[in-house]
């Protein structure tokens, strides 16, 4: 009864939406009138600041294919709805946003709707920029018509049906879109007002490390509690964070220009091209989100502090090779785990005599995850580390399921107290099938 009531109510929802929807669709999605973009100018200043700002919002990121031309589009975005393929931003008249008025711009950024009048999808996330100041939006906007224009058509998207019907995206607007403006918190200073005027706007942080709910919309009510992007967990961050030693202004600042901390480790996955944007933006915007988010974080006494340490410490492997960590091990799972640690990753993962190691993996959000997900993309594919800290580099290892399998049992066995990994060797195979890296 319960799910047949749950049910109804979702369908109740989605006519009162599609109901919206249409009245919205009929009223509010225009096409704007075409410029000609030889007739814009932009000042020297609104460009630079346009840069900065683009860095903050990653936008090279998302806009550029792998091996494409910068801001083109074409990068395969993976939802549970099907791939999303961004677009290209670059001022091409006929296949960019070259004919776009700042107006167009304007409305696509903060009401996900385009020129031609057609409502986009939010791995846009238009749910964050709607936060953006106009002086920033319009600093961006200079910034992206003066880049060299690119003829590139845009790729059409793959949704199941019925997602590539845009219509419906009015009424996924109407449930979830909030078009409010930023709201400085009276808690804080002006400084980590500013960071957080970034983060939950330009640079939409909310969109990878929150949850989301079926409609694939943010839960409001759960922000910052953790999330997924591209087939990777991003942390919770703040009052949320699992990290048993807390992050410090310090931390924040070095992982955001870095991609690198050494209590917490180094940035994988997409949060790769965040650092290596991050670590060009202005910085005093870059220190203002640290500021931001070192204020949210709970803080935890220098004693406590060295306690974790030390607890993930004393867990490290011996640094001479070749020697066991002396364990009481009857599992045979865990046993056979031991075994491919041994040969396979203590070379790297052992007492830390020198900062150009790993941190000691209790400390790793990936070993204290709630799912194997990212241990699994960092052992199969290896990390390709970011600019700030290129020296970083892990290589992929080469390992079967059944190995790969027993090597996340031990892991997390023997680096945290946190609950085992349930059916691994089907978790090691769904991967093989899913992954995204």
């Amino acid at each position: 009864m319960r799910t047949l009531n749950r049910v109804l109510g979702y369908l109740l929802v989605a006519g009162i939406a599609t109901a919206g929807a249409a009245l919205w669709w009929a009223t509010s999605t225009a096409e704007l009138e075409a410029i000609d973009p030889s007739t814009l100018s932009f000042s020297d200043d609104d460009i630079e600041r346009g840069e900065q700002l683009a860095k903050i919002g990653d936008c090279s990121a998302c806009h550029t294919a792998p091996g494409g031309n910068e801001l083109a589009g074409g990068f395969g975005l993976p939802t549970p709805f099907g791939t999303i393929y961004s677009t290209n931003i670059t001022p091409d008249p006929d296949t960019g946003i070259g004919s776009w008025s700042y107006e167009a711009f304007a409305r696509a950024m903060k009401e996900g709707v385009d020129r031609e009048g057609n409502h986009l999808y939010p791995a846009f996330p238009y749910d964050s920029f709607a936060k953006t100041k106009d002086d920033d939006l319009q600093a961006i906007y200079a910034y992206l018509m003066s880049q060299p224009a690119v003829a590139s058509p845009n790729q059409p998207n793959e949704l199941r049906f019925p997602f590539g019907f845009r219509p419906l995206l009015a009424g996924w607007k109407l449930l979830f879109l909030d078009t409010s403006p930023f709201e400085a918190d009276g808690s804080l200073d002006e400084e980590q007002n500013h960071g957080a005027y970034l983060a939950t706007s330009l640079g939409h942080c909310g969109a990878c490390h929150s949850p989301r709910n079926g409609f694939g919309a943010v839960i409001a009510t759960r922000m910052f509690e953790g999330g997924e992007a591209e087939g990777w967990l991003a942390p919770p961050l703040g009052s949320h964070s699992i990290s048993p030693v807390t992050w410090e202004i310090d931390d924040y600042a070095d992982y955001l220009f870095d991609g690198w901390s050494e209590y917490h480790g180094i940035a994988g996955g997409p949060m790769t091209a965040v650092a290596d944007h991050l670590y060009d933006a202005d910085e005093d915007d870059v220190f203002a989100m640290a500021a931001w988010l070192a204020a949210i974080t709970p803080a935890q006494s220098e004693e406590e502090r060295e306690a974790a340490i030390a607890a993930a410490v004393v867990l490290d492997w011996p640094a001479v090779e070749g020697t066991l960590f002396e364990e009481n091990i009857t599992d045979p799972l865990l046993l056979a785990g031991r075994d491919v640690f041994a040969a396979k990753c203590s070379k790297c993962h052992k007492e830390r005599i020198s900062s150009k190691q790993p941190i000691s993996l209790g400390l790793s959000f990936a070993v204290r995850a709630e799912t194997p997900q990212n241990l699994l993309n960092v052992v199969r594919f290896g990390i390709a580390p970011p600019y700030g800290v290129s020296d970083r580099k892990m290589e992929a290892v080469a390992l079967s399921d059944g190995e790969l399998a027993a090597l996340a049992a031990y892991v997390r066995w023997h680096f945290t107290d946190e609950q085992a990994w349930t059916d691994l060797e089907s978790t090691v195979a769904a991967h093989v099938e899913s992954a995204i890296h």
